[in-house]
């Protein structure tokens, strides 16, 4: 097991893939000039407007990541890069009622299938960047319902007797991709 301490730790995160293999990941606050410059010269073209800008260090056993966390519009966006400052996803937090109901009932069906009872506690709709930057953040900015869009779903799940959170990942057809186990923020005693 690897073992991280740093401090203002929002979250800490387990994920659990196919193949078994275990992911930690920590994400916690940073100042502005430890940002990408070139991820921020893309947050400086498109955010006009933005409330409540928040930048952010991801770290994970094998990758670091940076996302800039704000409100626009009255919707919460993150925007996440890569160390090279490359978009990755943009996503919105939104609300079960923005979900098509078709989509919803299959995301409703794991959920159901897979836990003896569940609690979501978050909701974010997915733009991963398919190569197209531009198109991907006009996109996301102008909230669209498109094929290539992601659901994920932060609840928590109880599976035998005790309540654990998880971070589940569906395609926009409300169809399962990935599970990832979260932790609490207070894991730290058990990491060092």
């Amino acid at each position: 097991m690897m073992k991280f301490k740093f401090l203002g730790v929002l979250f800490f995160l387990v994920t659990i893939t196919t193949t078994a293999q275990v992911k930690y990941e920590r994400e916690f606050r940073i100042k502005k000039s430890q940002f990408p410059a070139i991820a921020h010269q893309v947050l400086k073209n498109n955010l006009q407007g933005a409330k409540r800008l928040k930048f952010y260090k991801e770290i994970d056993s094998t990758n670091i990541s940076y996302e800039a966390k704000f409100k626009k519009s009255r919707l919460w966006y993150s925007i996440e890069f890569n160390k090279e400052g490359v978009l990755e996803d943009i996503e919105i937090t939104i609300n079960e009622v923005d979900i098509p109901n078709e989509t919803f009932d299959k995301i409703h069906h794991f959920l159901t299938t897979n836990f003896i009872s569940y609690k979501i506690k978050k909701i974010q709709q997915q733009y991963v960047n398919n190569g197209d930057e531009a198109k991907v953040i006009k996109d996301a900015f102008q909230n669209l319902m498109l094929p290539y869009i992601n659901y994920e779903i932060m609840c928590s799940g109880k599976k035998d007797k005790a309540y654990q959170d998880f971070e589940i990942l569906f395609n926009s057809e409300g169809i399962f991709k990935s599970i990832r186990k979260s932790l609490p923020a207070n894991y730290d005693h058990v990491l060092y």
